[in-house]
């Protein structure tokens, strides 16, 4: 009891929130990779601790010097298991507010009523004649590495542009259309596929480029089924299905001009603080 007191009268300020920023870390980690296939590596990980506790315990000299030897191993290869999700967070921590050092204006549409009108009715027309689209709005994180796999464009954005793209049997229609702002910079793009095990089992790789491109960047992507003619909406590694015009314009509104006010204020506060 005399010690716990001790240490109680050396508490400080600096020790709560030294407590409250790891808290914070950890909660955001579990965050990060819950409903990922990390949840099941990282309880592979406790179990592997806890009979290596174990083993120690009770003085199982060989499989504790066997357990040993594998969790060392273990802490080179946990960069390699956790790729994804380290990407990730490293990610989302450069996107994040506080080290905002540039911001490309251009990722921004001028005019995000128009880009959701074009995308809508290109949308309707995809539906109603089942044609399968791919159409991914670049928003903060950059997508250069994949438009490098399609074929420039450099087009303002309208609806006749994205129909025709997308035409069964014409050269770009195999593919994503990627936009950034209002411009249609490259058509027939190759995304990354999610590996999510629990999507649909209908779903085929239009959908799971859609669901993957949005786990590894903060697109926004709308995909039309060719089977059902059924629009979806893919953002942050979920796919949200049977959108109709309406809630598919509310969608694109709520990520566009958020985007927009976010990177306003980003403006703004950068105007402020100028000389």
């Amino acid at each position: 009891m005399n010690q716990f007191m001790a240490l109680l009268y050396k508490f400080t300020i600096f020790d709560v929130v030294d407590i409250l920023i790891v808290s914070y870390v950890f909660y955001r980690g579990i965050l990060l990779i819950r409903g990922t296939r990390a949840v099941q590596l990282l309880k592979g990980i406790i179990v592997l601790l806890m009979a290596t506790g174990l083993s120690g315990l009770f003085h199982l000299q060989a499989l504790n010097w066997l357990l040993n030897r594998v969790l060392e191993m273990g802490l080179f290869a946990i960069p390699v298991v956790f790729q994804p999700e380290l990407r990730r967070a490293l990610e989302q921590l450069g996107r994040s507010n506080l080290l905002s050092l540039s911001r490309r204006w251009q990722h921004v549409p001028e005019s995000p009523a128009h880009v959701i009108t074009e995308i809508v009715n290109a949308s309707q027309v995809f539906a109603k004649n089942r044609i399968g689209a791919l159409v991914v709005l670049e928003r903060e994180t950059g997508l250069n590495e994949y438009i490098e796999t399609g074929i420039a464009i450099g087009g303002v954005l309208s609806s006749e542009l994205l129909i025709n793209s997308f035409i069964p049997n014409t050269p770009l229609h195999d593919g994503a259309i990627i936009v950034r702002g209002d411009q249609v910079i490259a058509a027939s793009c190759y995304l990354p596929l999610s590996d999510q095990s629990d999507l649909a089992k209908e779903l085929g790789t239009r959908h799971r480029a859609a669901v993957g491109i949005t786990e590894q960047s903060d697109a926004l992507v709308v995909v039309v089924s060719e089977e059902t003619g059924q629009i979806s909406v893919a953002e942050a590694g979920l796919l949200t299905r049977g959108l109709d015009e309406q809630t598919l314009a509310d969608k694109l509104a709520i990520g566009l001009n958020s985007q927009r006010r976010s990177a306003g204020l980003r403006f703004f506060s950068r105007r402020v603080g100028s000389p």
